[in-house]
């Protein structure tokens, strides 16, 4: 059943494979568990059909590991053929009734051996032993003698290792085993591999023997040669010879005899163009061209007769003999207009020609000769032909005129370029050319405005040969180039501004940026006020193009990290100098001084770097504020004073770790960073104000101006918060009263603003505990009053008329007691009145 089974699961791996449903490796791994099976059911004497099955089983599986390249996994397998080839040819014997039985056996198993052994140098050689290789075959011609009608299998097995040591450049065993398969093939005529097929080995040992040192085996490859051309006269026998002859030196006689062997042969003319092509590359130049001069004779009625030609003026072009080229060229013309035109193939190769002869003289500079190679291809074309070829070549003779200076000839071929390929981006850029050098800004805005367009979609008119990807970011980048060398800003302008928005390249968008920055701040400089907003604008676009390009993530290779941190520095600066430049216009010089801190996010985070940061974000912060208090409607006010809060909170995040790089004691970013937080806060009506404020009044180093800035800001519209109003008074006047001197002015300004706050004009119904509170507030400026002279007499009038004026509004009320003491506290501060006292007493 086993054997059964195996046997099905070999003849069904060979149908699914001849159907392609398994690949060959599928079928080697299914042939080799078939053989293992078959393998396992051999019993202790078993059937002579048994062991041919495995004997033809293990060969295949064998085999097939060979050829999909695991010989390693054949020689188990080949191993086990040639054990049951043993066991066979014994059981034969057993068998057999005489001498001509035996013979018979013999030949039977020498069959099976014989293979076995062929296989077996193909894997060995396959793992680079080529001395066992070469015992194998060895052993595989022994057997010939009884086995002729293997010689062909054996031959080409020897041509097949020699093509494979050829091509792994082992040229000593290479030639081995083509010399083996020539002499194997020709063992019996019989059953020989042909003549072609001598030839080819022969040809194949002959170019082995060149490679691998002609100069040491040139009479050995020339023996070859010979020989295989003498078997099967063959092109590429006759080819071969002229090379092994040129390499070896021979003299001019030699190569015309060898040409001579093959005059009577027939070659196709490609072939005979090659042999010409050979010669004349090796410098012999009489033999090549009295073999060229030959070729037409040959093929008079061949349509392809111009390559003739066309190979004739490449070599003198080649050997600088460009009279004698430009006489045939000319003769070419002359034909093309009395009926002996050349193919179109040949015709468009020729065009190649001339325009590699004219663009070489163009980069000589040589624009005279260049052009006189153009107007030769111009000669074959009709006139008003519309060809996109043709407006190439009215382009490159465009730039031979501008160089020329002849402006004029310039135009006309330009125009004749538009009328050939309008849509073209070198078209547009000829006209481009031609704008500048006359000085009209117009129209050669108008045409970079058309390349712009034209950069945005690859154009299907250009030759994808011609033109990389980056042709519309090339020549913009040349337009602006010839603008500024024109002293024209407006139209360089334009070009960088196209440029920018189409280059990859990092380091030329940077470049590009730069020099934008550099023209349009030029020209800002030189504006009327009224004018300038569009173009300060625009430099407030290339700054964010120029973060924009910063934030992604680089994979150029030329574009190096430090070279990114230079670049970063370099715009950060710009932007913080215009800022500055700028104050004049406050939302201009915040967005530069935010643009400032983003750029500087690129830069390594030292300490100058995090002033400079810390700086950007407080002055943002200070310029939105300002804007706040000048906006009329409420949602403007929002959107400033909250983009200020934005700001402020990442600058808090730098100020504490710029603090830990240096002493800051007398900073006063800590300051200004409290206060500019406390008006977005209160002016943003933040429910977190009164939790804020708690961190403050618990600091032991405020000082009496901050707390009486922040008193003036809590009532400042759209804010109103009397009560941290007060609380700021209070502490500042807290803090007036612990000075050693009290600053009677200063002390005065405070108490009046407390006093204020704290008892509002023309109220008469208050509560006795308010009136209590400000009774102290007058007591304690009576203290100072009466301890100096230097209390402004204004401010004494001032408390003197609000206590009567309290008191009296009390006494309208009915309360006669109260009213009684409020206008006696006034009459108290009458007394310390000076000049004044006389008129109010």
């Amino acid at each position: 059943q086993v054997e059964e089974g195996a046997v099905s699961l070999w003849n069904w791996a060979v149908v699914k494979h001849m159907r392609a449903v398994v690949n060959d490796e599928q079928k080697a791994k299914l042939r080799f568990v078939a053989c293992r099976l078959i393998n396992l059911c051999e019993g202790r004497d078993p059937a002579e059909a048994t062991i041919r099955r495995q004997i033809l089983m293990s060969m295949k599986t064998g085999k097939v590991w060979i050829d999909i390249g695991k010989a390693d996994l054949a020689d188990k397998f080949l191993e086990n053929a040639m054990s049951n080839i043993e066991k066979l040819y014994a059981k034969l014997r057993e068998g057999s009734n005489g001498e001509a039985d035996i013979h018979k056996h013999r030949v039977d198993v020498e069959k099976n051996i014989f293979k076995v052994v062929s296989y077996q140098a193909e894997s060995v050689l396959a793992r680079g032993d080529f001395q066992t290789a070469v015992t194998c075959v060895q052993r595989c011609k022994d057997i010939l003698i009884k086995l002729p009608k293997e010689t062909c299998y054996l031959s080409i097995l020897c041509y097949n290792f020699g093509v494979e040591t050829y091509e792994s450049k082992m040229y000593e065993e290479s030639s081995f085993w083509l010399s083996q398969s020539y002499d194997i093939g020709k063992m019996d005529s019989k059953y020989s591999i042909g003549k072609e097929m001598q030839a080819k080995v022969l040809r194949l040992l002959a170019t082995t023997y060149f490679e691998w040192d002609c100069s040491l085996y040139l009479d050995k490859a020339l023996k070859a040669i010979n020989l295989a051309n003498q078997v099967n006269l063959h092109p590429a026998g006759f080819f071969l010879k002229v090379k092994i002859l040129l390499k070896s030196g021979a003299l001019d006689e030699d190569i015309n005899a060898a040409l001579a062997e093959f005059l009577h042969f027939e070659m196709s003319l490609d072939f005979c163009l090659n042999t010409a092509k050979l010669l004349l590359e090796h410098g012999r130049e009489s033999v090549g061209l009295d073999f060229l001069k030959s070729v037409p004779e040959r093929f008079e009625s061949s349509p392809d007769l111009g390559k003739i030609t066309l190979l004739h003026i490449e070599f003198l072009l080649q050997n600088k003999k460009e009279l004698l080229a430009k006489q045939k060229i000319e003769q070419i013309i002359i034909d093309h207009y009395t009926g002996k035109q050349l193919l179109p193939e040949i015709l468009n190769r020729l065009h190649i020609i001339l325009w590699d002869t004219a663009a070489k003289h163009y980069e000589e500079k040589s624009y005279s000769e260049a052009l006189h190679w153009y107007n030769y291809s111009v000669s074959f074309y009709t006139p008003r032909q519309i060809d996109q070829n043709l407006a190439k070549l009215q382009r490159n003779m465009a730039s031979c005129y501008f160089h020329l200076k002849q402006v004029d000839k310039a135009k006309e071929a330009v125009k004749e370029a538009e009328r050939c390929d309008p849509n073209s981006i070198f078209t547009k850029f000829s006209v481009y050319k031609i704008a500048v050098m006359e000085n009209e800004t117009d129209k050669a805005v108008e045409a970079v405005i058309e390349m712009g367009k034209l950069a945005e979609k690859s154009s299907p008119h250009e030759d994808s040969l011609r033109v990389d990807k980056n042709t519309g970011t090339n020549l913009l980048s040349l337009a602006a180039q010839l603008a500024l060398e024109n002293d024209q800003q407006i139209v360089a302008i334009k070009a960088l501004d196209y440029l920018s928005e189409h280059l990859q390249d990092s380091r030329q968008l940077f470049a590009a940026l730069k020099c934008l920055v550099r023209l349009m701040l030029s020209k800002v400089m030189a504006e009327k006020e009224e004018k300038r907003d569009e173009d300060i604008n625009s430099i407030v676009t290339y700054l964010n193009l120029a973060h924009k390009r910063l934030a992604e993530s680089s994979t150029e290779e030329n574009f190096t990290a430090d070279m990114k941190i230079l670049e970063a520095h370099w715009f950060r600066k710009v932007a913080w100098n215009l800022a500055v430049q700028f104050k004049d216009r406050p939302e201009k010089m915040r967005d530069f001084f935010v643009l400032s801190f983003k750029l500087s996010q690129f830069c390594p985070s030292d300490k100058a770097v995090l002033i400079a940061q810390k700086t950007c974000l407080l002055m943002a912060a200070a310029v939105d504020l300002e804007m706040g208090r000048q906006q009329v409607t409420p949602s403007e006010q929002m959107e400033v004073f909250s983009q200020a809060l934005q700001n402020l909170q990442t600058c808090k995040e730098i100020w504490k770790v710029l603090k830990l790089t240096g002493d800051f004691a007398k900073d006063p970013t800590d300051t200004l960073l409290l206060l500019y937080e406390f008006e977005a806060r209160s002016k943003l009506n933040d429910p977190t104000l009164h939790n804020f404020m708690e961190s403050v009044w618990e600091q032991p180093q405020i000082e009496v101006k901050t707390l009486e800035i922040i008193a003036s800001l809590a009532m400042e519209s759209p804010a109103r918060y009397p009560i941290l109003c007060k609380k700021a008074l209070k502490s500042a006047l807290n803090l007036h009263r612990k000075q050693t001197v009290i600053d009677a002015v200063k002390f005065s300004k405070c108490l009046h603003s407390l006093i204020n706050i704290s008892l509002p004009s023309g109220l008469t119904d208050m509560e006795t505990c308010v009136l209590q509170e400000v009774w102290d507030y007058f007591e304690d400026a009576l203290t100072v009053v009466s301890s100096t002279n230097a209390y402004p007499e204004m401010e004494i009038l001032w408390l003197m008329t609000r206590a009567w004026n309290t008191g009296i509004s009390q006494f309208t009320v009915g309360k006669y007691k109260e009213a009684e003491q409020w206008c006696g506290l006034g009459m108290r501060f009458l007394n310390h009145l000076g000049s004044l006292k006389k008129s109010y007493e």
